[in-house]
């Protein structure tokens, strides 16, 4: 049963520490939608869309006003739409087409983000695959909330690197289809490896092909409050290695709970099924809302100094540890992010020399997703780019877990300028990119096979 203190102690996680519901997002399947018509297929997603989620901004809005919980974001995440638009999209351009009408959904419904504008692509690509990875960047220039993911690589089936090679690419293209707006195409397109079904937050964010036909999940956050109990727990003195992970992981568990609660509420109001709780660590540009700053909490200077890695690995840990006893149904990415935009903490170890790319990769091997809103110089050639994306990828299969590269290459921009995003995007100082070339890498063309542990028959 929840007491008194309880509840006072939740009030006081909202009001001062940053904790918020950091995004509800319907998952909805467009699978029954396709059609051998495009113009068929497009009326059939966007009735579906706008019937489905009518009411999920005004619930989102209802349940935060009740009960005083900040519910920053209302998304959907939908079916890859390579899948859907399979039968009736011959040309690029007719994904575009498919792009505009989940824009237009995604207006009438009153969402932020859509996310789906996928294909999952990790031992091959079909036609269809392959036609909506090349309208990405018209895509994402003509639309302002579709959210694209590519999945190039598992642990099962190795690194598609045909695919690793066309993003890099795309990535490119995307950035100077929206260089009037500093590129910002890329902030909405992320390469993955070994993606989950059910991740709520963007851009990754789809709806699995094993999912129900619409499933609610959610996604919590909270730095800030972590970051308030360990400067509390070292008020009396340099706390151990117990006591601190002890903390961390009492403090995930109230954080996931409140999500718990958010949405059982969300689930039970909209008549759609509750599929999981999303307890990853996301900050934002707010001061004190940073996981930079947890670590350095933890005892480093600057967020790269020497032993930020095991830090991070330890705070990873232990918010799993917290959040799987908060709720029977964790899952998406779960853990804690290191978007270097979204994070003042990040940007300022950036900016003080302490942070580079090469330590933010080290870093990945122990958090959740990888690489993730970091601008570098322009003129980054596209073979540079699909490096990083195999490297990131190759972190990903073999550690069997979620890895991801969104990273924006701003037309125009320098190493030293500064970019800004806006909103949760934030702003970012554009990071040096290692110049040597991996050309002959990346044009080998085929798949990098799986490692021996994946075989598990």
């Amino acid at each position: 049963m929840i007491n008194i203190s309880e509840v006072l102690e939740t009030n006081k996680m909202i009001e001062q520490e940053n904790l918020d519901v950091r995004t509800i997002t319907m998952g909805i399947s467009l699978l029954d939608c396709a059609d051998k018509s495009l113009d068929v297929t497009c009326e059939k997603i966007y009735s579906k869309i706008t019937s489905l989620a009518r009411n999920l901004v005004s619930t989102g809005e209802e349940i935060s006003r009740e009960f005083a919980i900040p519910i920053v974001n209302k998304r959907i995440s939908i079916t890859p739409i390579s899948l859907v638009g399979s039968a009736c999209c011959k040309i690029p351009a007719d994904y575009v087409q498919i792009a505009k009408t989940l824009d237009k959904a995604a207006k009438e419904v009153g969402v932020n983000f859509l996310g789906g504008y996928s294909a999952i692509v990790s031992k091959g690509m079909t036609k269809s695959d392959e036609l909506l990875i090349r309208s990405i960047p018209q895509a994402l220039a003509e639309t302002e909330r579709i959210c694209s993911s590519i999945n190039v690589g598992s642990t099962k089936t190795g690194i598609n690197m045909d695919a690793v090679r066309l993003m890099g690419e795309i990535i490119k293209q995307t950035a100077e289809y929206t260089k009037e707006q500093d590129s910002l195409g890329c902030a909405k397109l992320v390469v993955l490896c070994n993606a989950p079904d059910d991740n709520p937050f963007m851009a990754g964010a789809f709806h699995g092909v094993s999912e129900a036909d619409a499933i609610i999940n959610v996604g919590v956050s909270g730095p800030g409050v972590v970051k308030y109990a360990l400067e509390q727990m070292d008020k009396d003195g340099l706390a151990n290695f117990e006591t601190l992970s002890e903390t961390i992981k009492k403090t995930a568990f109230k954080i996931t709970r409140v999500g718990q609660l958010v949405a059982q509420e969300a689930s039970k109001r909209l008549g759609i099924p509750f599929g999981i709780i999303d307890l990853s660590l996301a900050p934002t540009p707010a001061i004190g809302d940073s996981v930079a700053d947890i670590l350095q909490c933890m005892g480093v200077e600057r967020a790269g100094a020497p032993g930020t890695t095991a830090c991070l690995a330890m705070l990873n840990d232990q918010v799993k540890k917290g959040g799987v006893m908060a709720s029977s149904y964790v899952g998406g990415l779960s853990g804690a992010f290191i978007p270097v935009s979204e994070d003042q903490g990040m940007i300022d170890s950036v900016v003080a020399g302490a942070l580079t790319i090469e330590k933010l990769e080290a870093m990945t091997c122990v958090c959740s997703v990888g690489l993730d809103m970091i601008a570098i110089p322009g003129d980054t050639t596209a073979a540079t780019i699909s490096g990083i994306i195999a490297d990131e990828s190759a972190i990903g299969m073999v550690n069997q877990k979620t890895t991801a590269v969104r990273i924006i290459p701003v037309i125009g921009k320098k190493v030293g300028d500064t970019v800004e995003f806006g909103g949760l995007l934030g702003y970012a100082p554009i990071m040096p990119v290692n110049t040597f070339g991996c050309e002959r890498f990346v044009n080998r063309g085929g798949r990098i096979p799986a490692p021996i542990h994946s075989f598990k028959n």
